[in-house]
C-alpha cells in the first residue's frame, strides 16, 4: 500500500504526521499520479496487482464508515472485495470493465490540469497573481474535478472546508457526483 497526497508538502505534512501511517506516503504537488491514472476525485483508491495491471479503477474506497452519510458508501463492501481479491487472486472485475470504467480525459481536462500545474508552480515561486489567473482558468475548464478545484482552493486563498467547498459540493452533487458514478452503483448500501 502506498498513499499519495495531491498537496503541497507543507499542507500534507500535518495530515501525514497525525495519521502516522505504517506505509509510504508520497507528496505529489504536481498531480502526476492523478493525471497518469485518471483520478478525478479525492480521496480515491486504485487497485494494482503484482503485474502492474489496474484491477479496480479509480474510485472512493473508504477505510471506515466515518463519511458513510456523506458518500452513501458502506466500507464493508470494499473490505469484502479486497479480502476476496487477496485470498483468491481473482480480480474484483473483468479487465474489459476496468478499461471501460477508467475516466476518459478530454482536451479541457488536459488543459485544466496543465493550468493547475502551472498555477501551482507559480504559487510556489511567489508569483501569486499569475498563479491565481492559471488556477482560476483550470477551475473554469474542469469545475467538477476535485483534483483541480478542491485541491487548488488553498492556493486560491479559499478554505477547503469552508463556504467555497460547500458551494462546490452542491454543484458536484447536482451534477451526479462525477468521478464516483460506477463505484457508487456497485458499492452503495442503504444507509
Amino acid at each position: 500500500m502506498v498513499s499519495v497526497a495531491l498537496d503541497e508538502a507543507d499542507a500534507a505534512r500535518e495530515w501525514v504526521e497525525v495519521a502516522a501511517p505504517t506505509y509510504p506516503v508520497v507528496i505529489d504537488p504536481d498531480h502526476v499520479v492523478a493525471e497518469r491514472y485518471g483520478i478525478l476525485n479525492i480521496p480515491t483508491a486504485i487497485w494494482i496487482d503484482e503485474d502492474d495491471r489496474i484491477v479496480r479503477p479509480p474510485d472512493i474506497t473508504p477505510a471506515d464508515d466515518m463519511w458513510r452519510d456523506f458518500t452513501g458508501i458502506d466500507s464493508s463492501l470494499h473490505h469484502d472485495a479486497l479480502r476476496a481479491w487477496v485470498r483468491s487472486g481473482d480480480a474484483p472485475m473483468p479487465a474489459a470493465d476496468v478499461a471501460r470504467l477508467v475516466p476518459q480525459v478530454d482536451a479541457n481536462d488536459v488543459t485544466a490540469r496543465l493550468e493547475r500545474r502551472l498555477g501551482a508552480y507559480l504559487r510556489r515561486s511567489g508569483r501569486n497573481e499569475a498563479a491565481r489567473r492559471h488556477l482560476d482558468r483550470a477551475v473554469e475548464l474542469a469545475p467538477l474535478d476535485w483534483t483541480v478545484r478542491r485541491a487548488s482552493m488553498p492556493m486560491r486563498d479559499e478554505d477547503p472546508f469552508g463556504a467555497a467547498f460547500f458551494e462546490f459540493m452542491g454543484e458536484w452533487q447536482q451534477a451526479g457526483s462525477p468521478g464516483y458514478e460506477w463505484g457508487n452503483a456497485v458499492t452503495r448500501r442503504d444507509a
